[in-house]
Order: structure tokens, then C-alpha cells, then sequence
């Protein structure tokens, strides 16, 4: 199961403390807005989304299509199968893709102690 690029999307409460403390481990600002309250920092293959006011729960996520610098990939799990092999094996899912059509979608499960995951298909 390829599950593409992880991130966690962190819920933050001052995204302009948060931007500060994550660069001083030496992440730096690649994507997002701060005066949308959304940033995406990354330090070599890790990425953190900082978000302020968009959820309410931590939130890791997983990219099909994806490499660590957004770029697509050649071969990749498309997020509708993903969800077909996921539910076979019993995970319930909270959000699922439209399997009648194709390119981007997504789908959200909870682990058993209550993480959201996102499959989140750009591509």
C-alpha cells in the first residue's frame, strides 16, 4: 500500500508562535498563507501544516500521488483503491472518495485512540 507523502496538519493556537518555535529546529515556510492561518513548513523529508482556527484535532495526513516536495509521481495508489483495500480489511471510514469518478478526492478514518487520518489525493 503506497500511501504517498505524510504530514502532520497541526491545530495551533498563535500560527505566528508556532511558525517561530518549528523554525528555530530549522523548518522553513514552503506553502500556505499566514494571513489565511495556514502554513506548511519543511526540514529535508518532514513537513508540518500549522493551522489556526480550521480544526479541532491534530491531523496526520497522507498524500497518494505525492512525493515529501509535492511533486507527482509517476506510479502511485490511487486513494479510491486505498479506501476499497482499507475497508476490506474493517477500518471504518468517516469521509470517503466517490469511486465513480477519478483524479483528486479523499477520504478520513480515526485511529483507535481517536487520530484523524486524511488521504488526501491532489492528483
Amino acid at each position: 500500500m503506497q500511501l504517498g507523502n505524510f504530514s502532520i496538519s497541526l491545530t495551533v493556537k498563535d500560527i505566528h508562535a508556532s511558525k517561530a518555535f518549528y523554525e528555530k529546529f530549522g523548518f522553513e515556510e514552503v506553502g500556505g498563507n499566514i494571513d489565511q492561518n495556514w502554513l506548511v513548513l519543511k526540514n529535508g523529508e518532514c513537513k508540518i501544516g500549522l493551522f489556526q482556527g480550521m480544526f479541532d484535532k491534530n491531523i496526520l495526513t497522507f498524500n497518494p500521488g505525492w512525493d515529501s516536495s509535492a511533486r507527482k509521481l509517476d506510479s502511485f495508489t490511487d486513494v479510491r483503491e486505498l479506501q476499497r483495500e482499507l475497508k476490506a480489511k474493517g477500518v471504518t471510514l468517516v469521509e470517503q472518495a466517490d469511486e465513480t469518478n477519478s483524479g483528486p478526492a479523499y477520504f478520513t478514518c480515526v485511529d483507535p485512540d481517536g487520530n484523524p487520518i486524511l488521504v488526501d489525493q491532489h492528483v
